[in-house]
């Protein structure tokens, strides 16, 4: 994405990159023309949020600097069509998570505001989903005032195609955006132009949100998730009790069962059209992608314990307690890192990162992977 680990002419690098940020190298890589802060030491990369078409990273000191596509000014940062090297977006509070959508993106600050930037929508795409009450776009980040005036503070955001997820710190699932194929999760097919309740799960103390191109995951504190959208191939996990074709869809919040029934699930995952969960046992399940309709036990991986799990288009990673990471999918664009474009059915460990490191954050965007590493104590 936007040229973070090409070297030269390559257009697909199959295999872990090593990047190193440390202290003088960060600044280099940033080429920091905004301020001096990067010139200290004690600043460093916190986290990389991986999007459709897009990279975002955020400092510890809560800046944000993205490269990428900006065909629709999803990055927030002005005229450019796309950029290679990293950009600064500035925001007046420290950013805490990015949502970079193939249409729009979201930036989610420490202070719990939303900042959303891009394409607003249309009459024919569906409009709303900036959460402005309107369907302009906008190039730079501007703040969700309905949630200000609400009294709400997001603590999570995840940006589909047309629509928008968020997360509040009460627990409370918020949507907005094109109402086609249920995406909205509240029965209707009827655009929204500012953030309202998923009225189903209202009372569910919700912990965890997650949302593909077209569909959504919502996991509750008791361990059960709920998913509602297009269901074109299997990605809500409702088995084949209903019918998955073009226009499959749910547009109430359904529990996702099967399998997943009697376990309580600690995280969940969702990319294009596939989603993962793993279990408190550290089990992963995934479905999806015209291949599973309910959630599938990865077998291979129950001598270890998973305790992550990130969806991108048509893959899925999974990071074990020992800080290595699997891959499994479909590897046509390098995402699997397994020195190989070929799909795998089965998870297999990416060796191309050094033993002595482990993984400590991973991010899937739809065709590309970033993962920190620290040394292994």
């Amino acid at each position: 994405s936007g040229g973070m680990f090409s070297t030269g002419n390559e257009k697909i690098v199959d295999h872990p990159m090593s990047l190193n940020l440390d202290q003088g190298a960060l600044t280099s890589f940033l080429g920091d023309d905004n301020d001096n802060n990067t010139n200290d030491d004690a600043t460093k990369l916190q986290q990389i949020f991986c999007g459709a078409t897009g990279t975002a990273m955020v400092l510890n000191d809560g800046r944000c600097f993205v490269f990428g596509s900006n065909k629709n000014d999803e990055l927030g940062i002005g005229g450019p069509k796309s950029t290679e090297t990293p950009v600064h977006v500035p925001l007046p509070d420290p950013v805490a998570k990015v949502s970079l959508g193939p249409n729009f993106s979201a930036f989610l600050t420490t202070t719990g505001d939303l900042y959303t930037c891009g394409y607003g929508g249309s009459a024919v795409n569906g409009m709303g989903c900036l959460g402005h009450g309107n369907m302009e776009s906008y190039q730079s980040p501007k703040l969700v005032n309905s949630l200000v005036e609400d009294g709400c503070y997001a603590s999570d955001v995840h940006c589909g195609e047309y629509s928008m997820t968020v997360l509040t710190t009460e627990g409370e699932v918020l949507t907005c955006g094109t109402g086609s194929f249920g995406r909205l999760g509240n029965m209707e097919t009827l655009d929204q132009l500012y953030l309202e309740p998923v009225e189903m799960i209202a009372g569910d103390d919700v912990v965890q949100i997650a949302s593909g191109f077209a569909f959504s995951l919502a996991l509750n504190k008791g361990g059960i998730i709920h998913a509602w959208g297009k269901n074109n191939e299997g990605q809500l996990g409702a088995g084949v009790g209903l019918a998955v074709d073009v226009y499959a869809m749910e547009s109430l919040p359904t529990p996702i069962e099967g399998l997943l029934e009697g376990r309580k699930v600690t995280r969940i995952a969702a990319g294009h059209s596939h989603a993962a969960a793993v279990t408190s046992t550290g089990e992963l399940f995934t479905w999806g992608m015209h291949m599973d309709h309910e959630p599938k036990l990865e077998n291979s991986l129950l001598h270890t314990k998973i305790v992550d799990v990130a969806c991108g288009q048509n893959y899925t990673l999974a990071l074990d307690q020992e800080g290595r990471l699997y891959s499994l999918g479909k590897g046509k664009t390098g995402v699997l890192g397994l020195a190989s474009t070929k799909m795998t059915t089965q998870p297999i460990l990416v060796e191309g990162i050094p033993a002595e490191e482990k993984v400590v954050t991973m991010s899937a965007g739809w065709t590309h992977v970033a993962c920190t590493t620290a040394l292994s104590e």
